[in-house]
């Protein structure tokens, strides 16, 4: 059965769409079809992240009744599949963003998995991809600001009557002193931790090579974790060790 899940984050920055991608191509990478929707109109990012930040057809089309959805697919080199958000502001406020929902729908009929890339905050937009999903997944770093904010956006999707899945933590640090605990968010939110990405500088150098992390260093410390946690959404198992030579070479 096909499901639609909605990453979101009440703030931004926090690596929301860099999850969205790499958690899609791990999904990818067990054998489900998956499309990624940048449901983020206002600041869009997917089609930046994977090299068409330009395309003929985006999802602003399609909300605006201009254009039918499948022609709004695109598929990036690695067969990842995605929906890009236009660049252009000047026909955001004629968007019906409450149309993110039959988008959802149909979509749901062409692929395993949808994901939906959500605006950051707690606004229209937001709530519109929120109200989209099946499942839920909030981003958040190990800071106080970021988890205060990914509180709020809990209340607010427990308040639309969505149950989240649990939390990915992003940039996190071993050895730092300053970050939260992951005991600590998990209580603080309630929630469970899908997750945790490493701070790693190959995830920057993913978005200038143009590709998910999972595709460009796959044996990459947060790339596995990217994986490890598609394979928990999925119910399935995942070997994550590593080989000696892997670990010879410091690829992992």
């Amino acid at each position: 059965m096909s499901k639609l899940i909605t990453i979101t984050s009440g703030k931004g920055g926090v690596g929301k769409t860099t999850t969205s991608i790499n958690l899609a191509t791990a999904l990818n990478s067990l054998g489900k079809d998956v499309i990624i929707v940048d449901a983020n109109l206002t600041t869009p990012n997917v089609g930046l992240h994977l090299g068409a930040p330009i395309v003929p057809i985006s999802l602003n089309h399609v909300l605006l009744g201009k254009a039918k959805i499948e022609d709004a697919i695109y598929e990036h080199e690695s067969g990842t599949k995605i929906i890009p958000s236009s660049l252009s502001i000047n026909e955001l406020r004629r968007i019906n963003h409450k149309r993110l929902k039959e988008v959802g729908k149909k979509l749901r009929k062409m692929a395993d998995v949808v994901i939906f890339d959500s605006a950051a905050g707690l606004g229209e937009e937001a709530i519109a991809a929120m109200e989209s999903a099946d499942e839920l997944i909030i981003v958040t770093n190990p800071e106080i600001p970021a988890v205060t904010d990914a509180l709020k956006t809990s209340k607010l999707i427990e308040q639309l009557g969505k149950e989240v899945k649990g939390v990915i933590v992003n940039r996190h640090n071993v050895k730092s002193k300053t970050q939260m605990p992951l005991k600590n968010i998990s209580e603080m939110l309630e929630l469970p931790i899908l997750g945790v990405i490493p701070e790693d500088e190959r995830i920057q150098q993913s978005l200038v090579m143009k590709d998910a992390l999972v595709h460009t260093f796959p044996k990459s410390r947060p790339s596995l974790a990217f994986k490890r946690i598609a394979a928990k959404l999925e119910g399935i198992q995942f070997d994550d060790q590593p080989s000696f030579f892997d670990k010879l070479l410091g690829r992992y």
